[in-house]
């Protein structure tokens, strides 16, 4: 059964699930309160190793310049959290993942920096 809701849990590339959709609509936001310039959903691929690509959520630029890649999670699957920590590792950027919080918990999204 998990195989299967998975199954139906994938999404073409480009295509935003819900929790991305709203992280989105929350980069929009620090966007018009000037925290950052520019936001791209799959806007980088980043080479780890031969044949082996990461291509993080969202590309951010803030408004100060620098560049970070966010990797939006509900939940750790399989080598996503082993790509983070290679390009984070190989790459002079900061790789962020985000996680949405429950209601019942304050609401807003958790950050853990690679």
């Amino acid at each position: 059964m998990k195989s299967r809701i998975l199954a139906l849990g994938r999404l073409k590339t480009g295509q935003m699930n819900r929790t991305e959709s709203e992280y989105a609509q929350h980069l929009e936001w620090r966007k018009r309160a000037g925290e950052i310039v520019w936001y791209r959903f799959e806007g980088m691929k980043f080479r780890l190793a031969d044949n082996t690509f990461y291509t993080p959520d969202f590309s951010v630029m803030r408004s100060d310049g620098a560049l970070e890649m966010h990797e939006v999670k509900g939940y750790w699957l399989g080598d996503a959290r082993a790509k983070i920590k290679i390009a984070a590792d190989q790459y002079p950027i900061v790789f962020v993942a985000v996680r949405k919080k429950a209601k019942k918990d304050g609401g807003g999204w958790s950050v853990e920096t690679f």
